[in-house]
């Protein structure tokens, strides 16, 4: 008797995964691949003790992977969480290939990039260099684009239904996730970060560094669902409002994290 919980939730998972589109699932596939990817990186980057402007060549490559494996995977969680079809719908087949098409571009090329031991970003330093790092700008602009051309397909999906507070969240986060990461991402492609080590872990530092930020932009898709989320479980009648406080609070934060990363 103690196996039959483990069984059903297990038979659950199947039939959700059953119930999947076949872009659903290609989305996760490509997820698993890029989480697979960082293995050989990581194992790389114990051997490989190169580093470019004080940090080890083959951070940013995990990073990327990292977050492409976590932002296809929160793109195929957001389907569904909202009312409808959106993820078995043809327009999300386009969704899910700009999403594979321009990250898959810009980790094939950081980590190309970072097996010369050269950079990637910023790297201008002949034409065809520069013309690359002006394409994962047009990428970088075409990912974050997915989010706002998914958050217009749940719209349209919506009709008539009720804009639950979760909905309502999913929506706030996609269309955040384009519009802040959009901004970050060109005010970031501007301003070099500094040099070495800050944070632990992420490596950032609190000044002059816009990527606080950007990554507060880009995980808009996860934050403000996820608040909505517990908003509507805990808040009762209020979650409307927190999900709308919470939000003008990040929003807010962003901004503190955009000054504090061109001021000092």
């Amino acid at each position: 008797m103690s196996s039959l919980p483990f069984a059903e939730s297990l038979g659950g998972s199947v039939l959700a995964w059953s119930g999947l589109s076949t872009a659903q699932k290609i989305l996760c596939a490509y997820a698993l691949l890029m989480a697979m990817a960082l293995l050989p990186s990581l194992a790389l980057s114990w051997v490989d003790v190169r580093t470019l402007r004080e940090v080890g060549i083959w951070a940013k490559p995990m990073k990327f992977m990292a977050g492409t494996a976590l932002f296809a995977l929160t793109t195929v969680w957001l389907t569904t969480l909202v009312p409808g079809e959106v993820g078995h719908e043809q327009s999300f087949q386009w969704i899910a290939a700009l999403i594979i098409v321009t990250s898959l571009f810009e980790v094939v090329y950081i980590t190309y990039q970072a097996s010369l031991g050269e950079g990637s970003h910023y790297n201008t330093t002949d034409p065809v260099r520069a013309m690359l790092f002006g394409l994962m700008a047009v990428a970088a602009v075409g990912l974050v684009a997915s989010q706002a051309w998914l958050a217009w397909g749940i719209w349209k999906a919506l009709g008539t239904a009720v804009l639950t507070p979760t909905v309502l969240a999913v929506l706030l986060g996609l269309a955040l996730t384009f519009v802040l990461s959009t901004v970050s991402g060109f005010m970031l492609g501007a301003k070099q970060p500094p040099a070495g080590v800050g944070w632990p872990v992420v490596g950032w530092h609190t000044w002059q560094d816009l990527r606080p930020a950007h990554f507060l932009a880009v995980h808009a898709q996860q934050f403000i669902p996820l608040a909505g989320i517990l908003a509507e479980r805990v808040a009762g009648k209020a979650a409307v409002p927190v999900v709308l406080t919470f939000t003008s609070a990040y929003i807010a934060a962003w901004f503190a994290l955009s000054w504090m990363g061109v001021a000092g």
